[in-house]
């Protein structure tokens, strides 16, 4: 049987994860996930990519939304109430244009101190209605596409079996949901409905992976080639690029929790 091995959000595009026992799944991810995102000063997204010190910020919001605290290691706590009246401002993500609320200049100064670089800090504002493509289209607020990455614990542990080196944390990927129970990886490439808890979600896209998978995310910095190297001798896909892990799309809201069942379901 299948079960969710954990729940992980990121309240923060590109920080560090949260992980929780419990999680309520709204129609754009789990509560608070990627609500907030790193800008520079022209509004453009920061991602690990080019600011790998993203991933030793931890972000703990307050269940109702309405506060939230920043921490790094080396740096005094920072703790915010969250803004939802401000002017939107332009933010981009990908090249194409969103809006964001700006969290005010205690974020800021918070934020370029600890990556070393002029950074504010976005709220998806409520009014926020994207759209997110794939084979189930649905939302999410600054995830890269849809709301949810889901990744199998044997997925991983076939990834370390042929690395050569020492085996990577599934931290490296970033999943909201790994799933345990599976003998044969790569099972959730072939989910088009499943069944979590009282919630429901589609099958949108297999996960096509980056230069973010390569940043030791408890150190807050690149430490490549692996995985990309040993992935692209097996996971190159013919949509293009190196697929680990699926997009879902939320099709109905609902409670998840760690030792729920993962049921999938007949198209």
């Amino acid at each position: 049987m299948a079960t969710v091995g954990r729940l992980i959000s990121y309240p923060i595009k590109g920080c560090a994860g949260v992980p929780a026992s419990e999680a309520l799944l709204t129609g754009a991810g789990i509560e608070h996930d990627r609500s907030f995102m790193v800008t520079d000063a022209s509004g453009r997204f920061r991602s690990q990519r080019r600011d790998p010190r993203l991933a030793v910020i931890r972000a703990a919001v307050d269940a109702d939304g309405s506060a939230l605290t920043l921490s790094a290691p080396g740096t005094a706590d920072l703790r915010l109430d969250v803004d939802l009246d401000a002017a939107r401002q332009d933010v981009t993500l990908f090249g194409t244009p969103y809006r964001g609320i700006d969290q005010g200049e205690r974020a800021a100064a918070w934020l370029s101190a600890v990556l070393a670089v002029p950074s504010r800090l976005m709220r998806v504002p409520p009014e926020h209605d994207r759209v997110t493509d794939g084979q189930t289209p649905g939302t999410s607020g600054y995830a890269d596409s849809s709301p949810v990455h889901a990744i199998s614990q044997a997925s991983l542990d076939e990834l370390n079996r042929r690395l050569s080196t020492s085996p990577l944390p599934m931290s490296r990927f970033r999943p909201n949901i790994v799933i345990d129970g599976w003998d044969e990886p790569h099972q959730e490439d072939r989910i088009r409905r499943v069944r979590i808890g009282n919630a429901e979600l589609g099958f949108a896209k297999l996960a096509i992976r980056c230069a973010v998978t390569m940043v030791d995310q408890r150190a807050g910095t690149k430490a490549g080639p692996e995985p990309l190297r040993t992935l692209a001798t097996y996971r190159r896909v013919a949509e293009g690029g190196i697929a680990f892990g699926t997009k879902l799309s939320v099709i109905r809201p609902g409670k998840l929790a760690v030792g729920d069942e993962v049921i999938v379901c007949d198209p």
